[in-house]
């Protein structure tokens, strides 16, 4: 049985965590050898060879055919003139029918690779959407959370299975995001009933952010609380929290909209709690922590941060959901780009001639820098997932530090890319019928999500520091004269020396820190070890690109590959040149030559970067829905329905009449459930 069951989808193995393919075996090699032999040369070979080394290769079918045809669905597309609340209930209906297409969600839950690549693929749906965030919500924060504890077994999660009920994760609060192991709601152990009593004891400490409205259908939260015994703080643990049922919030639940947020339209709360009574069962314990029938804690784990990073464990697979949205993302927006630097003609040199924006270097220069990235994410996207689902407990550390250091890393590109991409596509981008407007805030949000990329590059930064030995690049005899910039393996040591560099120098500046002081000796280094973190991460986006370079048999496919693996590795030296020179890891030839470089490899493949996006294998009914890449009839015929006065009612706040439904439903469901307020309306806010 697989995991995931669509129609006309081939039943596939339902394998829950297939081990990486670091690899090739020999049979392996020799069947796909045959196959790419016998197509060799042709471009539909090179294609499928693209696509088989950035989609899992021979697990391809498992892991993304059953989404990508999911988002091929005619329901999957942009509709417009929705109001907030109605964007919001979209994704919770898009989100049962994923579900309903899911043959074991648990399973779905369980598997990190198969979580992730949900999440390439749903990013693409309304330019991120809210589809991709109450996915990640319910399958892996809620659900996951619920299944790495104990007592599974005797818990009955048809609900949450079914979809009678939608997950939610409520940890982030007012006053604590990033300190979140300081939060202040608390959940006390009543001795005589065996009950715990949930409360938001400041106004700083009300949840801030989850979706937790009615709007939906109803909703049940895994609450992160301080364990209170005895007046005795015990750490913060996760409690099953009902919120919602059909009729609305349940007793003692009180949520306020926040204001509308472009990227990800979510029903987006500030939540508190009135003293609500829950059952002993809804504590999640495991051997962070056990309350026995005295009101006794038994933990294996020394201190209460320990505790809470153990209940909140589920991050790390979210950082590689966020990671693997950025990436579906920011191949989605490139296709775009390119589909309409290919369409768009402009007025060429000659009197009366016409030339696609692709003609141009300034304009397919900068997709294809951006191209050269994206493969870069791709593969190191793949890399920290093998990673992840292949550690034994003692490799823990270094996996986690792994999967946080490529979200950063791969987040942040994809806010460039898309950005970019917006850019190429001039006004028509704005639109967010044609793919690409939503794309670059949606970004934003997996930036922030699972844990700012700052914050956990700074704490990898002082891991790096503290515990892991430095990294060396491979010696040579050859003289810096002799080496080349064509040479990847040269190009890969300048970025491990690079790396060296700022480690060096940020190990300097701590020694000559304040003594006393662990703050200023961290201020005067956090900076040279955040540039140390950011060339190790593309470092690591590197060594994934050379393998899956030294993996391609298709000898078109790989000569394109190392080309982009070039360009890719030139870019990312190209702001690193003065401290490398300075260092004497490369000479002035060197950093003479990089332009032009850079500009050979360019137009070495510019005429192949159509086939280089094809091989994305993104569907083509999700492009051919998109206005802009079918020249101005289409986009013009995607506004005759609207009414001169549309602007003053349906696009900004919907027509009269729902505006007039609007408020009689605010009038009935009083402030506690009140509809989301517009862009433009400030009184939560104001409230809070």
């Amino acid at each position: 049985m697989s995991l995931v069951t669509l129609h006309d989808v081939p039943a596939v193995p339902t394998g829950l965590l297939q081990p990486p393919r670091t690899a090739l075996s020999p049979e392996v090699v020799e069947r796909r050898t045959s196959s790419a032999l016998a197509r060799i040369g042709t471009p539909s070979a090179t294609t499928e060879e693209l696509r088989h080394l950035l989609l899992d290769g021979s697990d391809r079918e498992r892991v993304h055919t059953p989404w990508r045809t999911l988002v091929a669905a005619p329901a999957y597309r942009h509709r417009d003139g929705l109001t907030p609340t109605e964007r919001a209930a979209l994704a919770y209906e898009r989100l049962r029918e994923v579900n309903s297409l899911v043959a074991d969600p648990e399973g779905l839950a369980r598997d990190p690779r198969l979580l992730a690549s949900l999440h390439e693929w749903a990013a693409i749906v309304d330019g991120g959407g809210g589809l991709c965030t109450v996915a990640s919500i319910h399958y892996n924060l809620f659900l996951g959370s619920l299944l790495d504890h104990e007592g599974t077994e005797e818990r009955d999660l048809s609900d949450f299975t079914s979809m009678r009920r939608t997950g939610t994760f409520l940890c982030t609060e007012l006053e604590h995001g990033n300190d979140a192991s300081a939060l202040e709601t608390v959940a006390e152990y009543d001795h005589d009933s065996g009950d715990f009593v949930l409360h938001t004891p400041t106004a700083g400490a009300q949840k801030f952010m989850p979706n937790t409205s009615p709007v939906g259908g109803p909703k049940t939260a895994l609450v992160a609380a301080r364990l209170v015994v005895d007046g005795r703080d015990e750490g913060v643990f996760l409690f099953l929290t009902p919120l919602s049922d059909e009729r609305g919030m349940l007793p003692g639940v009180h949520v306020r909209p926040l204001p509308y947020r472009s990227g990800a339209p979510v029903d987006h709360c500030l939540t508190r709690f009135d003293h609500v009574r829950l059952s002993r069962e809804a504590l999640l314990e495991a051997e962070h922590g056990r309350l026995d029938e005295r009101g006794r804690l038994d933990s294996a784990l020394g201190n209460r941060r320990k505790r809470f990073l153990h209940s909140i464990g589920r991050v790390t697979a979210g950082k590689l959901c966020m990671s693997g949205a950025a990436v579906g993302a920011s191949r989605a927006a490139l296709a775009i780009a390119v589909r309409y630097a290919q369409h768009r003609h402009i007025s060429g040199a000659r009197s009366g001639q016409r030339v696609p924006l692709q003609a141009h270097r300034s304009h397919h220069g900068r997709l294809l820098n951006s191209l050269a990235t994206v493969y870069a994410m791709t593969f190191a996207h793949r890399a920290a997932v093998n990673r992840w689902c292949a550690h034994d407990p003692a490799e823990r550390e270094d996996a986690e530090r792994q999967v946080a250091v490529m979200k950063g890393w791969i987040t942040w590109q994809a806010r460039a890319i898309t950005t970019e991409c917006r850019e190429r596509c001039g006004a028509q981008g704005l639109f967010s019928a044609n793919g690409l407007a939503e794309f670059p805030q949606y970004t934003e949000g997996t930036i922030t999500a699972e844990g700012d990329n700052l914050v956990i590059w700074l704490k990898a930064a002082s891991e790096m520091l503290f515990r892991s030995p430095a990294g060396t690049s491979e010696g040579s005899d050859i003289p810096l004269a002799e080496r080349s910039l064509t040479d990847l393996r040269f190009l890969r040591g300048l970025l491990a020396d690079a790396e060296q560099v700022w480690r060096t120098r940020a190990s300097a500046a701590l020694r000559r820190g304040p003594a006393g002081d662990p703050l200023g000796r961290w201020n005067g280094a956090s900076e040279a070890a955040l540039e140390m973190v950011g060339a190790h991460a593309a470092g690591r986006a590197a060594d994934a690109f050379l393998e899956a370079v030294e993996h391609a048999l298709d000898p078109t496919a790989r000569g394109l590959l190392e080309r982009l693996c070039r360009l890719f590795l030139l870019h990312q030296l190209a702001g690193r040149t003065g401290d490398l020179l300075a260092e004497g890891r490369m000479i002035a030839q060197h950093v003479c030559a990089l332009s032009e470089e850079t500009d050979t490899v360019t137009a070495e493949l510019a005429p192949h970067l159509s086939s280089l996006v094809d091989a994305f294998d993104l569907p083509e009914e999700y492009l051919d829905a998109l206005p802009m890449l079918h020249g101005a009839a289409p986009l013009a015929a995607a506004c005759s329905d609207r009414a001169p006065g549309a602007f003053a009612t349906g696009v900004a706040h919907g027509d009269g009449t729902r505006s007039r439904a609007r408020s009689a439903a605010a009038r009935r469901t009083g402030p506690d459930v009140c509809e989301q307020p517009s862009a433009t309306d400030t009184s939560v806010m104001s409230w809070i």
